[in-house]
Parts: C-alpha cells; structure tokens; sequence
C-alpha cells in the first residue's frame, strides 16, 4: 500500500510541476501589434498538460503549443478550468482558425488545415483584439523546436 501511495503522490506530483508552468520556457510573441508572453509546450510531456489543472491566466499571458511537423491537431479541455480560445497556426506563421473552448469539455477543437502550432490564450483574446484566420504570428521563430 506504502508503495501504491508513493507511486501515486509522484505522479501528482509531477503532473502539478508540469502544470504550474513556472519550469517552462516563455517566449514573446506579437500579433497585429498586440504582445503577449506565451509559455512553450515543445515536449510530448509538456503538451498533454498543458493549461489543464489551472483556475486563471495572467493577462496578455497564454501557452504556445510547438509540434515537429505541420499536421493536423484537435483540442479538447478535459480538466481545464479556464475556458480559452486556441489559435491553430501553420509552419508560415498566419493563423489558420481561431476556435472557443468552454471548460471541463471533452468535444473536440480541430484545425483547418496543417497546424505546426496551436496558441491558447484566454477566451475571447483573438476576438477583443480583431484577429483572425490569415493574421501572421510575429516572433515564432524564438520558440523552442519540438522534442520528446
């Protein structure tokens, strides 16, 4: 029982680290001259976390997600408390559909198109600021690369 008990509380442990996003890396980003600070998901750990487990975000504050290869990618919000809007973005930067997302959910956000980034931010963001599909993501290429 000790050992089911130890091996549970690591895995909280870990999941709340990864969670927390003081570990991960920022980079700054602009878009139609609005800045924001977006942590980076570049691993397959950092990824699957995401924002999950998180009750705010910081204003102009969000998460960018880097993958190895422009695909398609679909979202979902299971354990997420904060209701977002995702960005789906293509390996030239423009912003190929910008979709809500409501907490707690489990239907699927997906992109249209190839995406190699997904950028989260705080429901209504993109709207409050005029920006949609076709608009370039400037400052990209100081994200991390992807990796497992």
């Amino acid at each position: 029982m000790r050992l089911l008990t130890a091996c549970f509380l690591a895995i909280v442990l870990t999941s709340s680290d990864l969670a927390s996003g003081e570990d991960l890396p920022t980079v700054q980003l602009s878009i139609k001259g609005h800045r924001l600070v977006a942590e980076t998901a570049a691993t397959t750990a950092t990824r699957t976390v995401g924002l999950m487990h998180r009750f705010s975000l910081k204003p102009d504050h969000g998460m960018l997600f880097v993958f190895d290869a422009p695909q398609p990618l679909a979202f979902w919000m299971k354990n997420t408390f904060v209701p977002l809007s995702i960005a789906f973005i293509g390996a030239d930067g423009r912003i190929l559909n910008i979709e809500d997302m409501a907490p707690q959910t489990e239907s699927t956000h997906p992109s249209r198109g190839l995406a190699l980034y997904a950028l989260e931010m705080k429901k209504g963001w993109f709207a409050e600021r005029a920006i949609a599909a076709g608009d370039r993501v400037e400052g990209l290429e100081k994200a991390p690369r992807a990796r497992e």
